[in-house]
């Protein structure tokens, strides 16, 4: 088995790495002077069992197609077999037609790291669980929830919990994570979007009052929802709102608007390489997803269930 790894988050690769005892592989991943990308791998993988570590995170299309030339690179170098783990699978938010003429981009990039060469796919809490029949090849969908149970139980254990899913599309998330806290309740914020990243929370189905309110979310980009549900929560009377958010993607103001929302605490992963903005934000903190990816690598490497990780 062999570790190689793309630019975009070398510090989760060496954590991975570390947690598996193995070395990365020695491989060059670089621009030439227009930016196009060259990858050269400086040893021996033929007939190895290789794992691509890259997120396909800002800027999505520079680490898209890094990912993609470290694939056929290996292909051509005649590995055994190639997995990309792919902690953040990038247009992943485009797995359906919102209108006429638009594109279904998450089928596209699947196709696009299909025919690359790629024989397995490893990711983590796909945007739309639907993605993985995206792919005509063997995909793994990780999640992040027991990492995020085990810190919640750490940090607010003897606490009324009450775990908020910021709007209908995440309720199937958010009770998985309710069923990690000892079933705690569930409540749901209903909000209108009237245009993307921008939306005006409109209810709170639950009641929340008294309670200290988990919001729970895969994705957190320009940070409005996820504010406005946490001001939402504490005018219903929560007695205090923390968020537990799979991915960072933190984009524009996003990490100001975070430090000056009602949010007590923002906990994101390590899928995306974080800014120095969000690390040295007081409102942030960042867990890391390392040993779980590692222990999915080193079971589909020996064969055995990943399933059972999250039993």
């Amino acid at each position: 088995m062999k570790i190689m790894a793309g630019n975009s988050n070398l510090p989760l690769a060496r954590a991975i790495a570390g947690y598996l005892e193995l070395p990365l592989t020695d491989a060059s991943v670089r621009r030439f002077a227009d930016e196009e990308v060259f990858v050269e791998i400086h040893e021996n993988v033929r007939g190895e069992d290789v794992f691509v570590l890259q997120s396909t995170s800002f800027p999505a299309n520079d680490n898209l197609m890094e990912l993609l030339i470290c694939i056929d690179a290996l292909r051509r170098a005649s590995a055994r077999r190639i997995t990309a783990v792919v902690p953040y699978f990038g247009y992943a938010r485009q797995d359906r037609k919102p209108g006429p003429r638009t594109p279904i981009s998450a089928k596209l990039v699947a196709n696009l790291i299909t025919e690359a060469g790629a024989d397995r796919v490893l990711s983590v809490d796909l945007h739309a669980g639907q993605i993985q029949g995206f792919f005509d090849i063997p995909t793994d969908n990780l999640y992040g929830a027991p990492v995020m149970a085990t810190d919640i139980h750490t940090r607010y254990a003897g606490l009324d919990l009450m775990v908020v899913s910021p709007d209908v599309g995440g309720v199937v998330r958010a009770r998985a994570l309710a069923k990690r806290l000892d079933n705690a309740p569930l409540a749901i914020v209903d909000k209108r979007r009237d245009r993307p990243g921008q939306s005006e929370v409109m209810n709170i189905i639950g009641e929340v009052k008294g309670r200290m309110c988990i919001l729970i979310d895969d994705i957190i980009d320009s940070g409005g929802t996820l504010c406005n549900a946490a001001q939402a929560l504490m005018d219903a009377g929560a007695s205090g709102v923390s968020a537990y958010i799979s991915h960072g993607v933190l984009s524009g103001g996003a990490v100001a608007r975070v430090e000056a929302s009602a949010l007590k605490e923002l906990v994101i992963t390590d899928s995306i390489l974080p800014t120095d903005a969000a690390t040295d934000a007081k409102k942030i903190r960042i867990l890391s997803i390392a040993p779980l990816i590692g222990e999915a690598i080193r079971r589909i490497a020996d064969e055995s269930s990943v399933s059972s990780l999250f039993d």
